[in-house]
């Protein structure tokens, strides 16, 4: 059993100076509108000024470049023009093999993508631009060069034979995760962003218009520091991806819970809101309406902390560094928790009006949501419990976190921990596992 929490890959302050950055360009934005009513380039500013601090506190304070989970060893000289080319190819044949899905999908050629396309616009030229120095830089300081790009890139060359298939794999599945996620992520955030540049706060003058403003708020932060996340995977600032999700049942519960998929499923599967929510329920008591109110605000609240606690290390089913600050020293799955709380504070299908029978189905429904949200937490720790540090966390968080009562339960034992070490499976320490995945 663990004795100490291990440290976390992002830490708390540079988080913490991660959101005080976002906040500083969100200001500049809404004050002197730099770009005007162009949404996407304000965005693009929030995503640049975020992210450029994070990554100077991290290189220069907390040197990230250093970690051997970087794979790079500064001692090492080797450099390779040859490699080089083979990386820049992998780099463009990733990037076509997501333009060829977003050509074929008919989900990605409606209006609704519209401002992430012109993101890729601005964005992809000084990408594709900067990879060949980028990749020759880093390239030359590689203990093990052959990475996801350049077996990519072997690929799109055809020396196939010189493709290890389960590296080339996982480097597809990051893409995939990316090209999946970021449309959705950075659209949300554009949506979020005129909502937020078009508020009158000459209006906010009640309870009620400051939760809705507040509410709206937080999300935004959340959709933003996630675009981020997925924009700024990077091998130099250790925020690259070590690992995807291996196995079916990990995609399917994560996927089904955004779109295109949740229309279908929250609609004719999971239904679990009617209409009657928490404020027609509260509305004649004002003091419980403001009491119910700012509860929700603090789960939604935490649920965006455990975001910010990422910095710009943010993705779903993926592996890019242990957390273990901020929520995450409460719980392994503080989003999770604060997100499905609140649901059950914003529906409160208990409180279902009509036939005797109809609280119950939408309490049910709703607990089936839950449940979809305990597999993707278990799924999550199956694939993170590869990396012997998050098995030295989560054994740390069985014995000092907040929900370390379940494993005494009978009917919530299930939802402890079983980490590799306990079924029986070796777990190489933190520095071979960190040599082994960079």
């Amino acid at each position: 059993m663990a004795t100490e929490c291990p440290e976390s890959a992002t830490q708390g302050w540079v988080a913490a100076l991660g959101l005080a950055a976002f906040l500083f360009a969100l200001a500049i934005i809404r004050l002197d509108r730099p770009f005007g009513d162009n949404v996407v380039n304000s965005a693009l500013f929030i995503i640049a000024v975020t992210a450029a601090a994070i990554f100077l506190v991290d290189l220069i304070w907390t040197k990230v470049h250093l970690r051997p989970s970087t794979g790079i060893d500064p001692t090492y000289d080797q450099p390779s023009c040859a490699r080089t080319l083979v990386k820049f190819a992998g780099l463009l044949g990733s990037l076509g093999f997501i333009a060829f899905c977003y050509w074929l999908l008919p989900e990605y050629r409606g209006k609704f993508y519209e401002r992430y396309y012109q993101m890729l616009w601005i964005v992809l030229p000084s990408m594709i631009a900067l990879a060949l120095p980028y990749f020759y830089l880093i390239d030359r300081r590689m203990r093990k060069p052959r990475d996801g790009y350049w077996h990519m890139g072997k690929l799109v060359i055809f020396q196939w034979a010189a493709i290890d298939q389960a590296v080339l794999g996982q480097h597809l599945l990051g893409w995939i995760i990316k090209g999946f996620f970021l449309p959705l992520m950075f659209t949300y955030m554009c949506n979020d962003l005129a909502r937020f540049l078009a508020v009158d706060f000459e209006k906010l003058s009640s309870f009620k218009f400051w939760f809705d403003f507040l509410f709206d708020s937080l999300y935004f932060i959340d959709v933003s520091l996630v675009s981020m996340g997925y924009l700024m995977s990077l091998r130099f600032t250790d925020t690259h991806i070590r690992s995807a999700e291996p196995t079916m049942l990990g995609w399917a519960v994560a996927l089904m819970c955004y779109e295109p998929f949740w229309s279908t499923i929250g609609r004719q599967y999971l239904a679990y809101e009617t209409n009657y929510k928490w404020g027609n329920w509260l509305w004649d008591t004002p003091m419980f309406y403001g009491i119910w109110g700012g509860g929700i605000l603090v789960l939604v609240a935490i649920y965006v902390w455990a975001t910010v606690a990422f910095g710009a290390r943010f993705s779903n089913l993926t592996h890019r560094g242990i957390i273990t600050s901020g929520p995450y020293r409460w719980t392994k799955h503080p989003a999770y928790v604060a997100k499905n709380l609140s649901w059950w504070m914003v529906s409160i299908p208990f409180m279902a009006q009509g036939a005797p029978d109809k609280a119950l189905r939408h309490c049910l429904l709703l607990l089936a949501l839950n449940g979809i949200y305990v597999l993707r937490a278990k799924t999550e720790e199956w694939h993170l419990s590869r990396d012997p540090i998050y098995v030295e966390y989560a054994s740390w968080m069985e014995a000092n976190g907040m929900f370390r009562f379940i494993r005494h339960l009978p009917l919530l034992s299930c939802l402890a921990y079983r980490g590799p070490a306990r079924e029986g499976v070796h777990s190489p320490d933190s520095k071979q596992f960190a040599q082994q995945h960079s």
